[in-house]
């Protein structure tokens, strides 16, 4: 048995992982994959073959596909043959998956709801990335049991609609910012996000207390912020910038990145689909 470790810069929260757990899954050599997200690192054990450059490779290109910023650390032979305790611990993050899943899609809900009523962009572009990761945690959960082709259509699927959906939310910055200059609520926008950022705070504590129980663990995981949670202070700090500037253009500025990052998001999931 092989392992290799892999850096991957750009892993900072469970939706990475999941990105990469699907992308993985057709390669039939491995048997187990060890994912360390507060150090950004991740070990894929696999099976010894006589042309074994060749599957590292097959390996790290397909990781590398998702533009996660991997990076090959070192291959050594293992011993190590019994995953029993990893496959436990990785059916406890499918039933969590069914918690975070719900947690993102619900204040997709009250984001998207609140940023319309409130005339906020910044609202309306983080409740697309929380749809967004929702779409994650769907596609790993709904792919459970199905074939390969069928896990490609639904995350072509997906992949597309969140283009769209950031298509249009790139529009909407381009006319509030030519036409409309009513400035957003910015006590609506400071709340929602803080309990957005509260939210985003217990998925990540959940996914790592279903990994470990070492208090080190779920510290470092808080270190580490997500996209997600600088998300949400960016939106505060939007807040407080249109009260303060009397201006909306922070609130446009902070939806402009975040539709981007939704952009970038749709792509990573399109090419699970080649």
């Amino acid at each position: 048995m092989q392992k290799t470790l892999f850096k991957v810069t750009k892993m900072d929260c469970p939706s990475e992982e999941n990105l990469i757990r699907m992308k993985l899954d057709a390669i039939s050599s491995i048997k187990n994959l060890d994912f360390d997200i507060p150090n950004r690192e991740l070990i894929v054990f696999y099976e010894e073959e006589q042309q074994q450059e060749k599957e590292i490779e097959r390996i790290e290109k397909a990781i590398s596909e998702l533009n996660l910023g991997v990076k090959k650390v070192k291959t050594e032979y293992t011993e190590q043959n019994n995953f029993t305790e990893n496959q436990r611990q990785n059916k406890e993050q499918r039933k969590l998956l069914w918690i975070i899943l719900a947690i993102n899609f619900a204040f997709f809900i009250i984001e998207s709801t609140t940023g319309f009523i409130s005339k906020s962009i910044g609202l309306v572009a983080d409740s697309l990335d929380m749809l967004a990761d929702a779409f994650v945690y769907g596609i790993s959960l709904f792919a459970v049991g199905k074939s390969l082709i069928q896990k490609q259509k639904t995350a072509k699927i997906a992949g597309y609609f969140q283009i769209i959906l950031a298509c249009i939310g790139f529009i909407e910055v381009l006319r509030r910012f030519l036409r409309n200059k009513e400035l957003p609520n910015f006590q609506t926008m400071i709340i929602v996000s803080f309990l957005a950022l509260l939210a985003n705070g217990i998925c990540l504590y959940l996914m790592q207390k279903s990994k470990s129980k070492e208090e080190v663990h779920i510290k470092a995981s808080l270190i580490f912020t997500s996209n997600d949670i600088i998300i949400n202070v960016g939106v505060i700090i939007a807040g407080i910038l249109v009260n303060w500037l009397g201006s909306s253009l922070p609130d446009l500025l902070i939806g402009t990145i975040v539709f981007f990052l939704v952009l970038q998001g749709a792509i990573r999931i399109l090419k699970l689909s080649k």
